[in-house]
């Protein structure tokens, strides 16, 4: 693999820089060497970031990012959906005054 600059490809553009580097972190987890482009020159501005790769890497990389689901459940939502399904009788067990309180 060369570093030359026409090695390198647009791969993808985000509106934040955190899930930017969420997702060039993803690809070097697997393996990929991903080059990162702020949109500002002023640092500490969240204006957006753009990720570049190598062509070599080019079509696993869109591979892993397709693969996201951005459409299912996030953790969140999985664990406010498994607290709804709780009685507040389980969180909350009423004392049992005749043992001293021990159940």
């Amino acid at each position: 693999m060369t570093d030359q600059v026409d090695n390198w490809h647009k791969l993808a553009r985000y509106d934040t820089n955190i899930q930017g580097e969420l997702h060039a972190n993803l690809l070097r987890n697997n393996g990929i060497t991903v080059s990162l482009q702020p949109l500002s020159a002023m640092p500490g501005m969240n204006s957006g970031i753009v990720l570049w790769v190598q062509d070599t890497d080019l079509a696993h990389a869109k591979r892993i990012l397709d693969s996201i689901d951005t459409d299912g459940d996030t953790p969140y939502e999985i664990f406010d959906e498994s607290t709804e399904t709780v009685s507040s009788s389980d969180l909350n067990p009423e004392l049992d005054d005749n043992n001293g309180g021990n159940q």
